[in-house]
C-alpha cells in the first residue's frame, strides 16, 4: 500500500544585503557605478541578457516621472497666477465702485449741509462767493476781490473799519459794501494790496483771535466750522497758552464730528465718576451731565 506524505517546506526569508555609500553631487555617475558593482557582487542581475535594457528603461522611467512632476508644478503655478489675475480683476472694479460711492457720499453730505444752512469750507477755511472769496486762520481773515486786469492801485477804493468793509473802483459802484462784518476786527492792524493788477487782497485782523468765523458778512452763507482744518505747522508760532487753547479747540471739533464728548464734557464725567466712587450710598441713576 502506498502512503502519500504531505508536507510543507518552511518559507525562508529573502536574502538582504546592506549598501553603504556617499553621493557626491558633483559626480553622481560614480555613485551609480558603486551601486551597480554592489548589485553585481550580491546578485546575478547583470548576468541576465536583458539587464542593460532594464536599467535603461528604469532610467527613462525616472526621467519621465521628473518631466511629469515639473509639468504639474508649472500647471499649478499657471493656475495660481490665473486665479490671482482673476481676483485682481474682480477687486479692481470693487475698489472703483467703493471710491465712487465715497465720492457720492461726500456730494450728498455737502448738499445736506447746504440745505441745513452751512457749507463745506474751501481749502482756506473760508468760502468762495460770486463777487469775492475769503479764507481765514484763527488770527486773520483774507478777502480776495477780483478787479479788471491792468487795474492800477490808485483807482482802488478800500475803506476798513471795525465792523465795516468797502471795496471798489473809483467812479464805480462798490464791489463789496459790507455794513456789518460777521465779527469785529482791528482796523489799525488791517491793510490791502493789489495782486498782479487783477485782484485786491485785504487782510483783516480779528479782534477775537480764538474763534473761527462762520461767514465774512452777517447774512451771507455760513461754513460748518467743525469742518475747518487748521494748519498744524502754524501752531508753533503761537505762545504756549494760545497754542494749548487752539489744540483744545481742534480736539473738541474732532470729538463733535465723531459724536464723542468734548474735553469739558469728559472732565465733568470724570468728576462725576470720582464723586460717585466716594459716595456709594447715594443713587446716581438719574444723574445727568449738563
Amino acid at each position: 500500500m502506498a502512503i502519500i506524505s504531505e508536507y510543507q517546506e518552511e518559507e525562508r526569508p529573502p536574502s538582504t544585503s546592506t549598501f553603504n555609500g556617499t553621493l557626491d553631487h558633483s559626480n553622481p555617475l560614480e555613485f551609480l557605478r558603486s551601486v551597480f558593482l554592489f548589485v553585481s557582487r550580491e546578485t546575478d542581475f547583470f548576468k541576465r541578457e536583458a539587464a542593460e535594457k532594464e536599467v535603461a528603461m528604469l532610467a527613462r522611467g525616472i526621467r519621465e516621472e521628473e518631466r511629469k512632476k515639473k509639468a504639474e508644478e508649472r500647471d499649478l503655478e499657471d493656475k495660481g497666477k490665473a486665479e490671482k489675475r482673476l481676483k485682481e480683476t474682480k477687486v479692481e472694479p470693487e475698489k472703483k465702485a467703493e471710491k465712487a460711492e465715497k465720492a457720492k457720499e461726500k456730494v450728498e453730505d455737502a448738499k445736506a449741509e447746504e440745505k441745513e444752512g452751512t457749507q463745506v469750507p474751501n481749502k482756506g477755511n473760508g468760502l468762495d462767493l460770486e463777487k469775492y472769496s475769503w479764507m481765514q486762520t484763527l488770527q486773520e481773515v483774507t478777502v480776495t476781490v477780483p478787479v479788471p486786469p491792468g487795474t492800477k492801485s490808485r483807482f482802488i477804493v478800500c475803506d476798513i473799519k471795525k465792523n465795516h468793509l468797502k471795496v471798489g473802483l473809483k467812479g464805480h459802484p462798490p464791489i463789496i459794501d459790507v455794513r456789518e462784518l460777521s465779527k469785529p476786527i482791528k482796523p489799525d492792524d488791517c491793510f490791502w494790496s493789489l495782486e498782479d493788477q487783477k485782484s485786491v487782497s485785504i487782510l483783516l485782523t480779528k479782534h477775537n483771535q480764538m474763534e473761527w468765523w462762520k461767514s465774512l458778512v452777517k447774512g451771507d452763507p455760513e461754513i460748518d466750522t467743525q469742518k475747518v482744518e487748521p494748519e498744524n505747522s502754524k501752531l508753533s508760532d503761537l505762545d504756549p497758552e494760545t497754542r494749548q487753547t487752539v489744540e483744545k479747540m481742534m480736539f473738541d471739533q474732532r470729538q463733535k464730528t465723531m459724536g464723542l464728548p468734548t474735553s469739558d464734557e469728559m472732565q465733568k464725567q470724570e468728576i462725576l465718576k470720582k464723586f460717585m466712587a466716594e459716595h456709594p450710598e447715594m443713587d446716581f441713576s438719574r444723574a445727568k451731565i449738563s
